[in-house]
């Protein structure tokens, strides 16, 4: 599975965003998607994830009720429409893969097999 990541952009704090992620590949509904996000000289941190169905999502609670994260599995992508951004959203952020089949999903990125290149996303205060 190969992902490229769009949608990044410089924004100011409460704009919205939408970043894109598009999957080649024919087992792209076998897999559970993730977005993370990291700040230079800081950890790479889970944002969000959604499983293969699209049936179960989890958020970092620092984005729940601003950020969502949906899949079309039509399309092989994956989304996430971020609300309300702050200052302390500014990260380059990845989408990533893993094959999974289950109904749950996994924030931790060392479960994550296949990773995007990363788009930036810059909030002005």
């Amino acid at each position: 599975v190969q992902l490229q990541a769009s949608g990044g952009g410089l924004v100011q704090a409460g704009d919205s965003l939408r970043l894109s992620c598009a999957a080649s590949g024919r087992t792209f509904s076998s897999h559970a998607m993730g977005w993370f996000r990291q700040v230079p000289g800081k950890e790479r941190e889970f944002v969000a994830a959604i499983s293969w169905s699209g049936g179960t999502t989890s958020y970092r609670d620092s984005v729940k009720g601003r950020f969502t994260i949906s899949r079309d599995n039509t399309k092989n992508t994956v989304s996430l429409q971020m609300n309300s951004l702050k200052p302390e959203d500014t990260a380059v952020y990845y989408c990533a893969a893993r094959f999974s089949q289950s109904t749950q999903v996994v924030g931790a990125e060392k479960y994550y097999r296949y990773w995007g290149q990363g788009t930036l996303v810059t909030v002005s205060s």
